[in-house]
């Protein structure tokens, strides 16, 4: 399975009606990220009106108006994320009130237009869904190792040594259930001496 992601962070600047509008873009790949990203926003735009938001993470989906009208800034922002098909992606949008207001209609459209503008110039990356794996082998398989991982597309490997060899990565899951028979298969040869494996990454 595929999924689609923000290939790179963004921040667009509108003026609409004598409101300036910031929407702030960037990848987040859990709601840890997503508060930190936050902090950093709201800390650059601390003497903005409203700081309003929305991401999709996973399957999470968030917004939040931040003290514009329910319904007007969080869910427009949403909306707009809903329509890119993006996901690990939050976006702020900065309000600093011109003095004029826009009415329910013209927030909506104000917030969910510069998310939208946003998420366009952002890009976009296609990713696979993966599952962690993690071996261990003695040093005389590394080679052997080395060939199946790359064989099987497993990506984000780290290497670590010691006494024997660790190896961790993530291997895509189209292949996953078959790679873990082919690691049962070697730890029954003694090839390598055992392996971990976990939920999607």
């Amino acid at each position: 399975m595929k999924f689609v992601e923000p290939a790179q962070p963004v921040a667009y600047e509108e003026k609409i009606k004598r409101s300036i509008f910031i929407a702030t873009l960037e990848p987040c790949h859990n709601e840890s990220e997503a508060r930190d990203f936050l902090a950093r926003v709201t800390s650059q735009y601390r003497d903005a009106t409203h700081n309003c938001r929305a991401y999709i993470i996973g399957d999470v989906e968030y917004s939040s108006d931040d003290g514009e009208p329910s319904g007007t800034a969080g869910k427009p922002i949403l909306n707009a994320i809903k329509r890119s098909g993006l996901v690990n992606v939050m976006v702020i949008v900065t309000r600093y009130f011109g003095g004029v207001k826009l009415g329910t209609r013209g927030l909506i459209e104000a917030y969910g237009g510069v998310a939208e503008k946003a998420l366009t110039m952002a890009g976009r990356i296609e990713k696979i869904f993966t599952h962690p794996i993690e071996i261990s082998l003695d040093y005389g398989a590394m080679g052997t190792i080395s060939k199946l991982l790359e064989a099987r597309g497993a990506s984000d490997l780290i290497w670590e040594y010691g006494e024997g060899v660790n190896v961790r990565g993530n291997v895509p899951e189209d292949i996953f259930e078959n790679f873990l028979r082919e690691l049962e298969e070697l730890k029954a040869r003694k090839i390598i001496k055992g392996f971990e494996a976990s939920g999607l990454a």
